[in-house]
């Protein structure tokens, strides 16, 4: 007995010695693209995989037609340059914003792809200032893999997508499950020579939101920064163990929160225009993967209704918001100009 107990002790020693990490896309602006539900002027709005519906926290006293109209995305162009209290004017306001921007067909990195394009106007007086670049919702984990028809609508999830366990917001769209330890975190950005600082802003399964420096933007063209994690631990002996339940305790994972942007109070004000492909996750595994002689979920379905609750307060709160939104987009004047007075050469040739 004695001797089984060193060697099982062993083995996992060795194990650890020579455990690999995973790594993942946490998000990946080419998948962002707006595909779906065009605009009065034919352009696309939405992205199709990340359509989140809040009509359901709307209220009866809308009509169908107004209804239809309350839908968001990560579509690159839904997202929103927020920035610090003391930078905001009504200037900087309205000309800061994210756009879909097509990378040359010509170009040796990411030729043809359509990614995220940012400007930010940063006030000209010396004072340190900052923006955070973010979608219009927190990102979900708790969406099931389903596909959403051309009007926006989520149907019904297949056999074969439940069967997945994949949620609609993995695989580059911004979550990341059973997310250990991270070891490093990757930026794919495009500099201008900008003394910039970036930060990369990830949320996990507590609520937390935690930042991570990537460097500066003071270069020219595409670099990958990269933040390597000062407290990684390679050595398996050196690490604090634990044993958790096989279930049901939730799997940890990281949800993309946005980019933050810096300016010291140093450097000049005005202007700054970035452009964004990716953001790369290398982590332990929370827990490794197991076949199970039960399946415990289908059977217990713990897991689901802690989802299910989760989940609907998630879109009750992200929805509220978008409802305002849509409220002050409906009253917002629409007119380019005034209509010619009665009487004047302008009125009569508007007549003719």
């Amino acid at each position: 007995m004695k001797r089984t107990s060193i060697l099982v002790a062993i083995a996992l020693l060795f194990i650890g010695a020579f455990a690999v990490a995973e790594e993942a896309i946490l998000v990946d602006f080419a998948l962002l693209n707006a595909d779906i539900l065009a605009d009065k002027n034919g352009a696309m709005t939405q992205n199709r995989r990340t359509v989140m519906d809040y009509a359901t926290v709307a209220g009866s006293t809308y009509t169908d037609e107004q209804k239809a109209l309350m839908r968001t995305s990560l579509a690159i162009g839904q997202w929103e340059v927020v920035l610090n209290s003391s930078s905001r004017n009504p200037t900087s306001v309205a000309v800061s914003h994210a756009t879909e921007a097509k990378v040359s067909d010509e170009a040796k990195n990411f030729a043809g792809q359509t990614l995220m394009g940012v400007r930010i106007e940063f006030p000209l007086w010396a004072h340190n200032a900052g923006a955070t670049i973010e979608p219009t919702f927190d990102i979900p984990m708790y969406e099931p893999l389903a596909q959403v028809d051309d009007q926006g609508n989520l149907q019904e999830p297949t056999d074969e997508e439940k069967a997945s366990g994949k949620g609609r917001f993995e695989d580059g769209y911004g979550v990341v499950r059973n997310t250990g330890v991270i070891k490093s975190i990757a930026v794919n950005t495009y500099g201008m020579n900008f003394p910039h600082g970036l930060y990369v802003l990830i949320r996990n399964e507590k609520n937390e939101v935690k930042r991570y420096f990537m460097g500066y933007l003071l270069f020219d063209g595409w670099k990958e920064l990269v933040w390597n994690n000062p407290a990684y631990l390679t050595d398996v002996r050196s690490r604090e163990t634990r044993i958790y339940p096989a279930y049901p305790t939730s799997l940890p994972y990281s949800t993309f929160v946005g980019f933050l942007v810096t300016r010291d109070a140093a450097h000049e004000g005005g202007a700054f225009v970035g452009y964004f492909k990716d953001v790369k996750l290398i982590y332990d595994k929370a827990v490794l993967n197991t076949v199970r002689d039960f399946a415990d979920e289908d059977i217990w379905g713990i897991q689901t209704k802690l989802s299910n609750e989760r989940m609907q307060r998630e879109v009750a709160r992200f929805g509220q918001t978008q409802v305002l939104r849509f409220l002050e987009q409906e009253k917002m004047a629409t007119e380019a100009g005034f209509t010619p007075s009665e009487g004047s050469a302008a009125a009569e040739n508007t007549k003719q």
